[in-house]
């Protein structure tokens, strides 16, 4: 496994397109990757999964991939990158075989997530006996949130320790269009009412960052691997950890 961190430049504008459209964004990511050659998901077969943070003492926009396979950057569109100087090397990439290998069971590591915390509902048993599958529903409270990030680690092999929440990120907005895009600076935009737009569906972010403690070793190498709840595609799932110290 890879884990690259690339820090964009804020004055690009493809930076700014990929930033204000999800769908663009994806692309962009899946461009440092070969396209698949039998039918499947390239995302999925590569296990690729990133998050966009924000440098806190520059404010520069830095995207994180993780990935199966090593990433090829080369093809990223011209000033993408920002020039951080010889220094500081950009894009950057690492393997993650180390840090995965030496996972071990009661382990506290720091963790940061963004997640799109769900549920389903209207989930019925039809005529035939075969159960339908409900719709899902963004948990908006922070309660509801931590209790579903708790019922995700048991199933991951971890347990929180700590955890807080940053709710105040923006929300991923898809149209019937194809049009995705973070809204910014606003929990929720209505559904699109005219111009032949159609509805727009919402997926809810929020940013979790504390402390877990490893339950099953192996269960958690596969949640790192595979990432954590829905709209992966959509930037959300990278579990991101660095020993507890740092």
């Amino acid at each position: 496994m890879y884990l690259s961190r690339l820090i964009l430049n804020p004055r690009s504008r493809a930076v700014w397109r990929d930033l204000a459209d999800c769908q663009e964004l994806h692309r962009t990511v899946m461009s440092g990757f070969p396209d698949s050659d039998d039918g499947s998901s390239a995302r999925a077969r590569f296990a690729v999964l990133h998050r966009v943070d924000t440098e806190p003492r520059t404010g520069r926009p830095v995207l994180y991939v993780q990935s199966r396979v090593k990433p090829d950057w080369s093809r990223l569109p011209e000033g993408y990158l920002a020039d951080v100087g010889p220094e500081v090397e950009n894009p950057a990439c690492k393997s993650m075989d180390r840090a995965l290998e030496a996972l071990a069971e009661g382990m506290v590591l720091r963790f940061r997530l963004r997640a799109n915390p769900t549920r389903k509902i209207d989930t019925k048993t039809g005529p035939d006996g075969k159960r339908r599958h409900g719709r899902r529903v963004e948990l908006r409270t922070e309660a509801e949130q931590i209790a579903w990030l708790e019922r995700k680690g048991r199933e991951a092999g971890f347990a929180l320790e700590s955890v807080r929440t940053v709710s105040d990120v923006p929300d991923v907005i898809v149209a019937s269009r194809a049009k995705v895009g973070f809204t910014k600076g606003c929990r929720r935009r209505p559904a699109h009412r005219g111009g032949g737009g159609g509805d727009r569906l919402t997926f809810a972010s929020v940013v979790m960052e504390g402390h877990l403690r490893v339950t099953d070793p192996e269960k958690f190498r596969k949640a790192l691997i595979n990432g954590i709840g829905p709209a992966k595609a959509y930037g959300f799932g990278l579990l991101s950890i660095a020993p507890a110290g740092r």
